[in-house]
């Protein structure tokens, strides 16, 4: 008989598009710019995460801000708005407020019942995730809030991820990691990790020979992991 893989001990979330809606911001990119709010929010992130990659493989790292800063810039001139710094200002604020997903607080909140170690791992510089955990209400919910920062290196260079298990002392196997965003799933396969890919779009798997461990739709699916959960998992609102 196969041996099953060993139950998680504990769980780390990506933060922005897991925990975070990055999207939110375009109802706030709407009122400044009618009708172009969705394309501003869509490329802000893409350019966004383009940045990430281009800065790690050039070894040339900028903090997380200063990155989202560049990416609503270029997507600004992109789109060809009519850009002042007063909406560059509001739009950065919103990006500090973003909105959590409904259910994420409960599934939290049952995981701190269950005695489950809790944490964030994320690009975020330390100030963002911060002021993000605390305007979600997050705080008590989390034991750990790991940044980048540290190691200069942006999801999915590996000395990334390496921060989860360095932080938990845990091996990787032994943490869930959870990420709505496909490439991140993968990436922390990739390096050894049990993970869930929270597929909250219906988007199609990368073609990369790679699959997360499991998928789910919403963060919910966290609690199929820990069995003592389960039942009081139909609690958790949608």
């Amino acid at each position: 008989m196969a041996k099953l893989p060993p139950l998680p001990r504990a769980v780390l979330f990506d933060a922005y598009g897991t925990l975070f809606d990055v999207y939110s911001v375009g109802l706030l990119a709407e009122q400044l710019f009618p009708g172009r709010g969705e394309a501003l929010a869509q490329l802000w992130r893409d350019k966004q995460i383009d940045y990430t990659r281009l800065l790690t493989m050039a070894g040339r790292y900028q903090p997380f801000w200063q990155v989202t800063r560049a990416g609503l810039r270029f997507a600004a001139q992109r789109l060809a708005l009519a850009w002042g710094q007063q909406a560059e200002d509001q739009l950065m604020n919103q990006y500090r407020h973003l909105s959590a997903f409904p259910e994420n607080h409960a599934v939290l909140g049952e995981l701190q019942r269950r005695g489950i170690t809790t944490g964030i791992l994320s690009n975020g510089d330390p100030e963002m995730l911060a002021v993000a955990t605390r305007s979600a209400g997050f705080d008590g919910l989390l034991q750990h809030v790991i940044s980048v920062h540290g190691v200069q290196r942006f999801k999915t260079d590996p000395a990334a991820y390496a921060l989860g298990p360095q932080t938990l002392g845990l091996p990787a196997r032994e943490i869930l990691f959870v990420s709505s965003n496909g490439w991140d799933a993968i990436g922390a396969t990739w390096h050894g990790y049990t993970t869930l890919w929270v597929n909250r779009t219906g988007a199609p798997l990368e073609q990369l020979d790679t699959e997360p461990t499991r998928t789910g739709t919403s963060l919910r699916a966290v609690l199929d992991f820990f069995p003592d959960a389960a039942p009081a998992a139909a609690s958790v609102p949608a």
